[in-house]
Protein backbone atom coordinates (compact mmCIF):
# COMPACT_ATOMS: atom_id res chain seq x y z
CA UNK A 1 0.00 0.00 0.00
CA UNK A 2 1.25 3.53 -0.79
CA UNK A 3 2.18 5.96 1.96
CA UNK A 4 -0.95 7.98 1.14
CA UNK A 5 -3.07 4.87 1.59
CA UNK A 6 -1.42 4.08 4.93
CA UNK A 7 -1.87 7.63 6.16
CA UNK A 8 -5.47 7.74 4.95
CA UNK A 9 -6.27 4.56 6.86
CA UNK A 10 -4.70 6.04 9.98
CA UNK A 11 -6.83 9.17 9.70
CA UNK A 12 -10.01 7.18 9.19
CA UNK A 13 -9.25 5.07 12.26
CA UNK A 14 -8.46 8.16 14.34
CA UNK A 15 -11.59 9.99 13.16
CA UNK A 16 -14.02 7.25 14.00
CA UNK A 17 -17.61 8.48 13.71
CA UNK A 18 -16.51 12.03 14.39
CA UNK A 19 -18.01 14.62 16.70
CA UNK A 20 -20.31 17.54 16.11
CA UNK A 21 -18.26 20.63 15.23
CA UNK A 22 -21.17 22.89 16.05
CA UNK A 23 -20.96 22.40 19.79
CA UNK A 24 -22.52 25.06 21.97
CA UNK A 25 -19.98 27.83 22.55
CA UNK A 26 -21.99 29.68 25.18
CA UNK A 27 -19.89 28.19 27.98
CA UNK A 28 -19.68 30.18 31.19
CA UNK A 29 -16.28 31.58 32.15
CA UNK A 30 -16.14 29.54 35.34
CA UNK A 31 -17.06 26.29 33.59
CA UNK A 32 -14.50 26.96 30.86
CA UNK A 33 -11.75 27.66 33.37
CA UNK A 34 -12.54 24.44 35.21
CA UNK A 35 -12.57 22.36 32.01
CA UNK A 36 -9.40 24.05 30.78
CA UNK A 37 -7.51 23.30 33.98
CA UNK A 38 -8.46 19.61 33.81
CA UNK A 39 -7.52 19.52 30.14
CA UNK A 40 -4.12 21.10 30.71
CA UNK A 41 -3.29 18.45 33.30
CA UNK A 42 -3.93 15.83 30.63
CA UNK A 43 -1.73 17.70 28.15
CA UNK A 44 1.09 17.93 30.69
CA UNK A 45 0.85 14.22 31.46
CA UNK A 46 0.89 13.34 27.75
CA UNK A 47 3.83 15.67 27.10
CA UNK A 48 5.92 14.22 29.89
CA UNK A 49 4.99 10.67 28.85
CA UNK A 50 6.26 11.46 25.35
CA UNK A 51 9.48 12.98 26.67
CA UNK A 52 10.04 9.83 28.73
CA UNK A 53 10.17 7.81 25.49
CA UNK A 54 13.07 9.89 24.15
CA UNK A 55 16.79 9.43 24.60
CA UNK A 56 18.79 12.22 26.21
CA UNK A 57 19.97 13.40 22.81
CA UNK A 58 16.40 13.41 21.46
CA UNK A 59 15.19 15.38 24.48
CA UNK A 60 17.72 18.10 23.69
CA UNK A 61 16.09 18.45 20.28
CA UNK A 62 12.49 18.20 21.48
CA UNK A 63 12.69 20.58 24.47
CA UNK A 64 14.13 24.08 24.13
CA UNK A 65 14.03 27.35 26.02
CA UNK A 66 10.82 29.36 25.84
CA UNK A 67 12.43 32.41 24.28
CA UNK A 68 11.38 34.59 21.38
CA UNK A 69 14.01 33.21 19.01
CA UNK A 70 12.62 29.69 19.36
CA UNK A 71 8.96 30.71 19.43
CA UNK A 72 9.01 32.65 16.17
CA UNK A 73 11.00 29.98 14.28
CA UNK A 74 8.22 28.60 12.11
CA UNK A 75 7.32 28.52 8.45
CA UNK A 76 4.71 27.29 6.01
CA UNK A 77 7.36 25.92 3.64
CA UNK A 78 8.84 22.38 3.39
CA UNK A 79 12.13 23.55 4.85
CA UNK A 80 12.42 20.87 7.54
CA UNK A 81 14.34 21.64 10.72
CA UNK A 82 16.05 24.70 9.23
CA UNK A 83 12.97 26.82 9.95
CA UNK A 84 11.20 25.23 12.93
CA UNK A 85 12.05 23.73 16.33
CA UNK A 86 11.37 20.27 17.68
CA UNK A 87 11.92 16.63 16.90
CA UNK A 88 11.09 15.20 13.50
CA UNK A 89 8.24 12.69 13.26
CA UNK A 90 10.09 10.71 10.61
CA UNK A 91 12.93 10.00 13.05
CA UNK A 92 10.72 8.62 15.82
CA UNK A 93 9.99 4.97 16.49
CA UNK A 94 6.39 3.80 16.17
CA UNK A 95 5.95 3.92 19.94
CA UNK A 96 7.43 7.42 20.15
CA UNK A 97 5.21 8.61 17.30
CA UNK A 98 2.14 7.26 19.04
CA UNK A 99 3.13 9.12 22.21
CA UNK A 100 3.75 12.32 20.23
CA UNK A 101 0.32 12.16 18.64
CA UNK A 102 -1.23 11.58 22.07
CA UNK A 103 0.13 15.01 23.08
CA UNK A 104 -1.51 16.66 20.08
CA UNK A 105 -4.80 14.82 20.62
CA UNK A 106 -4.89 16.05 24.21
CA UNK A 107 -3.98 19.63 23.30
CA UNK A 108 -5.98 20.24 20.13
CA UNK A 109 -9.67 20.40 19.27
CA UNK A 110 -11.63 17.17 18.80
CA UNK A 111 -14.24 18.24 16.23
CA UNK A 112 -14.12 16.44 12.90
CA UNK A 113 -12.46 18.62 10.27
CA UNK A 114 -10.73 20.89 12.79
CA UNK A 115 -8.07 20.56 15.48
CA UNK A 116 -6.09 17.33 15.48
CA UNK A 117 -8.25 15.72 12.78
CA UNK A 118 -7.55 18.60 10.40
CA UNK A 119 -3.83 18.55 11.20
CA UNK A 120 -3.61 14.86 10.31
CA UNK A 121 -5.29 15.56 6.98
CA UNK A 122 -2.77 18.31 6.23
CA UNK A 123 -0.06 15.70 6.80
CA UNK A 124 -1.95 13.43 4.41
CA UNK A 125 -1.84 16.18 1.80
CA UNK A 126 1.92 16.29 2.19
CA UNK A 127 1.99 12.57 1.48
CA UNK A 128 0.12 13.28 -1.74
CA UNK A 129 2.70 15.92 -2.68
CA UNK A 130 5.51 13.51 -1.87
CA UNK A 131 4.05 10.87 -4.16
CA UNK A 132 3.48 13.44 -6.90
CA UNK A 133 7.12 14.47 -6.71
CA UNK A 134 8.16 10.81 -6.69
CA UNK A 135 6.23 10.30 -9.92
CA UNK A 136 8.78 12.48 -11.68
CA UNK A 137 6.78 15.66 -12.18
CA UNK A 138 9.15 18.63 -12.10
CA UNK A 139 8.97 21.06 -9.20
CA UNK A 140 8.63 24.68 -10.36
CA UNK A 141 11.60 26.86 -9.56
CA UNK A 142 9.60 29.44 -7.61
CA UNK A 143 6.45 29.94 -5.58
CA UNK A 144 4.47 33.12 -5.18
CA UNK A 145 6.83 35.80 -3.85
CA UNK A 146 5.85 37.49 -0.58
CA UNK A 147 4.88 41.13 -0.49
CA UNK A 148 8.08 43.15 -0.51
CA UNK A 149 10.23 40.04 -0.84
CA UNK A 150 11.70 40.44 2.64
CA UNK A 151 13.28 37.43 4.31
CA UNK A 152 12.39 37.22 8.00
CA UNK A 153 15.20 37.13 10.51
CA UNK A 154 16.55 33.81 11.68
CA UNK A 155 16.73 32.26 8.22
CA UNK A 156 13.11 31.08 8.05
CA UNK A 157 11.70 31.40 4.57
CA UNK A 158 8.68 33.71 4.29
CA UNK A 159 5.17 32.61 3.54
CA UNK A 160 4.86 31.94 -0.16
CA UNK A 161 8.60 32.50 -0.71
CA UNK A 162 10.60 31.09 -3.59
CA UNK A 163 11.33 27.38 -3.66
CA UNK A 164 14.85 26.24 -4.40
CA UNK A 165 15.24 25.27 -8.03
CA UNK A 166 15.32 21.63 -8.97
CA UNK A 167 12.86 20.55 -6.32
CA UNK A 168 15.36 20.03 -3.49
CA UNK A 169 14.07 21.16 -0.08
CA UNK A 170 16.36 22.47 2.63
CA UNK A 171 16.40 20.38 5.74
CA UNK A 172 14.86 17.31 4.13
CA UNK A 173 16.16 13.94 5.26
CA UNK A 174 16.61 10.83 3.18
CA UNK A 175 15.11 8.68 5.93
CA UNK A 176 11.94 6.79 5.00
CA UNK A 177 10.74 6.12 8.54
CA UNK A 178 7.17 7.12 9.44
CA UNK A 179 6.40 8.98 6.24
CA UNK A 180 9.69 10.79 5.72
CA UNK A 181 10.46 11.73 2.12
CA UNK A 182 13.46 12.96 0.19
CA UNK A 183 11.21 15.52 -1.53
CA UNK A 184 10.81 17.52 1.68
CA UNK A 185 7.11 16.66 1.75
CA UNK A 186 5.51 13.91 3.81
CA UNK A 187 3.93 13.13 7.17
CA UNK A 188 7.40 12.44 8.59
CA UNK A 189 8.63 15.97 7.95
CA UNK A 190 6.64 17.46 10.83
CA UNK A 191 8.16 18.58 14.09
CA UNK A 192 6.94 18.58 17.68
CA UNK A 193 8.74 20.75 20.22
CA UNK A 194 8.22 21.98 23.74
CA UNK A 195 9.43 25.47 24.57
CA UNK A 196 9.94 25.37 28.30
CA UNK A 197 9.15 22.42 30.56
CA UNK A 198 5.59 21.04 30.39
CA UNK A 199 4.03 21.67 33.77
CA UNK A 200 0.90 22.89 35.56
CA UNK A 201 2.79 25.80 37.11
CA UNK A 202 5.19 27.45 34.67
CA UNK A 203 5.00 29.03 31.23
CA UNK A 204 5.61 26.78 28.24
CA UNK A 205 4.46 26.17 24.70
CA UNK A 206 3.71 23.36 22.30
CA UNK A 207 5.16 24.07 18.87
CA UNK A 208 4.02 21.70 16.14
CA UNK A 209 4.24 22.02 12.39
CA UNK A 210 5.67 21.33 8.99
CA UNK A 211 4.80 22.33 5.45
CA UNK A 212 1.49 24.23 5.48
CA UNK A 213 1.03 23.89 9.24
CA UNK A 214 2.21 25.80 12.32
CA UNK A 215 0.48 25.27 15.67
CA UNK A 216 1.40 27.21 18.82
CA UNK A 217 -0.40 26.48 22.09
CA UNK A 218 0.85 28.38 25.13
CA UNK A 219 0.28 27.47 28.78
CA UNK A 220 0.78 29.45 31.96
CA UNK A 221 0.07 28.30 35.52
CA UNK A 222 -2.08 25.41 34.30
CA UNK A 223 -4.19 27.42 31.86
CA UNK A 224 -4.19 27.95 28.11
CA UNK A 225 -3.19 31.57 27.51
CA UNK A 226 -2.54 31.53 23.77
CA UNK A 227 -3.65 29.49 20.75
CA UNK A 228 -1.92 31.53 18.05
CA UNK A 229 -0.22 31.99 15.67
CA UNK A 230 -1.89 29.18 13.73
CA UNK A 231 -0.97 28.83 10.07
CA UNK A 232 -2.72 26.26 7.95
CA UNK A 233 -2.76 25.75 4.21
CA UNK A 234 -3.22 22.86 1.82
CA UNK A 235 -2.11 21.59 -1.57
CA UNK A 236 -3.87 19.91 -3.27
CA UNK A 237 -7.01 21.43 -1.80
CA UNK A 238 -8.90 18.21 -2.47
CA UNK A 239 -7.97 14.64 -3.42
CA UNK A 240 -9.30 11.09 -3.23
CA UNK A 241 -7.44 8.12 -1.71
CA UNK A 242 -8.75 4.62 -1.03
CA UNK A 243 -12.25 5.73 -1.95
CA UNK A 244 -12.30 8.66 0.49
CA UNK A 245 -12.30 12.28 -0.67
CA UNK A 246 -10.38 14.77 1.46
CA UNK A 247 -10.78 18.56 1.54
CA UNK A 248 -9.16 19.68 4.83
CA UNK A 249 -9.83 23.41 4.42
CA UNK A 250 -13.27 23.20 2.79
CA UNK A 251 -15.08 24.34 5.95
CA UNK A 252 -12.76 27.34 6.28
CA UNK A 253 -13.19 28.28 2.62
CA UNK A 254 -16.94 27.78 2.63
CA UNK A 255 -17.44 29.77 5.83
CA UNK A 256 -15.53 32.75 4.50
CA UNK A 257 -17.30 32.57 1.11
CA UNK A 258 -20.69 32.36 2.84
CA UNK A 259 -19.84 35.37 5.00
CA UNK A 260 -19.06 37.46 1.90
CA UNK A 261 -22.10 36.11 0.04
CA UNK A 262 -24.28 37.27 2.93
CA UNK A 263 -23.31 40.92 2.34
CA UNK A 264 -25.28 43.28 0.14
CA UNK A 265 -23.64 44.79 -2.94
CA UNK A 266 -23.16 48.08 -1.08
CA UNK A 267 -21.62 46.27 1.90
CA UNK A 268 -19.30 44.30 -0.38
CA UNK A 269 -18.17 47.55 -1.98
CA UNK A 270 -17.43 49.07 1.42
CA UNK A 271 -15.55 45.95 2.54
CA UNK A 272 -13.33 45.74 -0.56
CA UNK A 273 -9.68 46.62 -0.06
CA UNK A 274 -7.74 48.88 -2.40
CA UNK A 275 -4.75 46.51 -2.32
CA UNK A 276 -4.59 42.95 -3.59
CA UNK A 277 -2.92 40.12 -1.69
CA UNK A 278 -1.38 36.99 -3.14
CA UNK A 279 -0.46 35.67 0.30
CA UNK A 280 -1.43 36.24 3.90
CA UNK A 281 -0.15 39.49 5.37
CA UNK A 282 0.79 38.12 8.80
CA UNK A 283 2.56 34.89 7.91
CA UNK A 284 5.89 33.69 9.34
CA UNK A 285 8.33 36.44 10.22
CA UNK A 286 5.54 39.02 10.48
CA UNK A 287 4.90 38.85 14.22
CA UNK A 288 3.22 41.96 15.60
CA UNK A 289 2.84 43.57 12.18
CA UNK A 290 -0.91 44.19 12.44
CA UNK A 291 -2.13 47.18 10.39
CA UNK A 292 -2.35 50.30 12.54
CA UNK A 293 -5.94 50.96 11.45
CA UNK A 294 -8.70 48.50 10.68
CA UNK A 295 -9.90 48.37 7.09
CA UNK A 296 -13.09 47.27 5.43
CA UNK A 297 -16.67 46.95 6.64
CA UNK A 298 -17.61 47.40 10.30
CA UNK A 299 -19.49 44.34 11.57
CA UNK A 300 -21.40 46.61 13.96
CA UNK A 301 -23.70 47.69 11.12
CA UNK A 302 -24.62 44.16 10.07
CA UNK A 303 -27.77 42.21 10.91
CA UNK A 304 -27.74 39.49 13.55
CA UNK A 305 -27.79 36.86 10.78
CA UNK A 306 -24.78 38.45 9.08
CA UNK A 307 -22.92 38.66 12.39
CA UNK A 308 -23.54 34.97 12.89
CA UNK A 309 -21.97 34.30 9.50
CA UNK A 310 -18.86 36.19 10.64
CA UNK A 311 -18.66 34.15 13.83
CA UNK A 312 -19.23 30.89 11.95
CA UNK A 313 -16.51 31.84 9.46
CA UNK A 314 -13.78 32.24 12.09
CA UNK A 315 -14.85 29.27 14.21
CA UNK A 316 -12.80 26.55 12.41
CA UNK A 317 -9.55 28.42 13.09
CA UNK A 318 -10.38 28.98 16.75
CA UNK A 319 -11.08 25.25 17.09
CA UNK A 320 -7.39 24.47 16.74
CA UNK A 321 -7.34 24.56 20.56
CA UNK A 322 -8.87 22.11 23.00
CA UNK A 323 -12.65 22.32 22.95
CA UNK A 324 -13.19 24.19 26.22
CA UNK A 325 -10.56 26.77 25.34
CA UNK A 326 -11.80 27.35 21.80
CA UNK A 327 -15.31 27.86 23.20
CA UNK A 328 -13.99 30.52 25.58
CA UNK A 329 -12.05 32.30 22.82
CA UNK A 330 -15.04 32.21 20.48
CA UNK A 331 -17.32 33.70 23.14
CA UNK A 332 -14.85 36.57 23.59
CA UNK A 333 -14.63 37.17 19.85
CA UNK A 334 -18.43 37.19 19.66
CA UNK A 335 -18.56 39.86 22.36
CA UNK A 336 -16.17 41.96 20.25
CA UNK A 337 -18.04 41.63 16.95
CA UNK A 338 -19.18 45.26 17.01
CA UNK A 339 -15.50 46.28 17.02
CA UNK A 340 -14.58 43.85 14.26
CA UNK A 341 -14.11 44.48 10.52
CA UNK A 342 -14.46 42.32 7.42
CA UNK A 343 -12.37 43.02 4.30
CA UNK A 344 -11.63 41.30 1.00
CA UNK A 345 -9.94 41.77 -2.36
CA UNK A 346 -9.78 39.93 -5.66
CA UNK A 347 -12.95 37.88 -6.05
CA UNK A 348 -15.49 37.31 -3.30
CA UNK A 349 -16.15 33.67 -4.23
CA UNK A 350 -12.58 32.72 -3.27
CA UNK A 351 -11.86 30.60 -6.32
CA UNK A 352 -9.01 32.38 -8.15
CA UNK A 353 -5.43 33.43 -7.47
CA UNK A 354 -5.25 36.45 -5.11
CA UNK A 355 -8.84 36.10 -3.92
CA UNK A 356 -8.43 37.19 -0.29
CA UNK A 357 -10.56 37.76 2.82
CA UNK A 358 -9.80 39.01 6.32
CA UNK A 359 -11.58 39.30 9.68
CA UNK A 360 -9.94 41.76 12.06
CA UNK A 361 -11.19 42.43 15.59
CA UNK A 362 -9.74 43.69 18.87
CA UNK A 363 -8.42 40.17 19.41
CA UNK A 364 -9.09 37.94 16.44
CA UNK A 365 -7.25 38.18 13.13
CA UNK A 366 -7.99 35.59 10.41
CA UNK A 367 -6.80 35.68 6.79
CA UNK A 368 -7.64 33.35 3.91
CA UNK A 369 -6.11 33.58 0.44
CA UNK A 370 -6.15 31.58 -2.79
CA UNK A 371 -2.86 31.01 -4.59
CA UNK A 372 -1.77 29.33 -7.80
CA UNK A 373 -0.52 25.82 -7.14
CA UNK A 374 3.17 25.05 -6.64
CA UNK A 375 3.23 21.30 -7.32
CA UNK A 376 -0.26 21.12 -8.84
CA UNK A 377 0.22 24.14 -11.04
CA UNK A 378 -3.19 23.90 -12.69
CA UNK A 379 -5.00 24.19 -9.36
CA UNK A 380 -5.60 26.79 -6.68
CA UNK A 381 -4.31 26.05 -3.20
CA UNK A 382 -5.00 27.83 0.10
CA UNK A 383 -2.96 29.73 2.69
CA UNK A 384 -4.53 30.96 5.92
CA UNK A 385 -3.43 32.33 9.27
CA UNK A 386 -5.11 32.95 12.63
CA UNK A 387 -3.53 35.37 15.07
CA UNK A 388 -4.60 37.28 18.15
CA UNK A 389 -3.64 40.93 18.61
CA UNK A 390 -2.62 40.45 22.24
CA UNK A 391 -2.19 36.70 22.78
CA UNK A 392 0.17 35.39 20.10
CA UNK A 393 2.59 33.07 21.92
CA UNK A 394 0.50 33.69 25.04
CA UNK A 395 1.50 37.36 25.06
CA UNK A 396 4.98 36.39 26.25
CA UNK A 397 6.84 38.69 23.85
CA UNK A 398 6.61 42.30 22.65
CA UNK A 399 6.85 42.87 18.92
Amino acid sequence: MSIVGVLAAAVLMASGCGSDDDKDTATSSSASASSSAAGVAGVVNAANAFLDTLSDDQKKIAQLEFIEENAVAWSNLPCGSTCRPGIEFGKLSDAQLTAAKAVLKAAMGTATGTGFDQAEKIMLADGVLSEQQGSGQAMPSGGTPPSGGAMPSGGAMPSGGAMPSGGGMPGASASSTNGQSTSGYGAGVYFLGFLGAPSATGSWEISFGGHHLAVHLTYQAGKVVGTTPFFIGVEPKTWTASGTTYAPLATMHDGMAAMLKGLTSDELAEAKLAKTYSDVLLGPGQDGQFPSTKEGLAVSGLTDAQKQLVLTAIKPWVQVAADADSATWLTEYEADLDKTYVAWSGGSQLTEHADYVRVDGPGVWVEFVCQNGVVYQNQIHYHTVYRDHTRDYGGEFSF
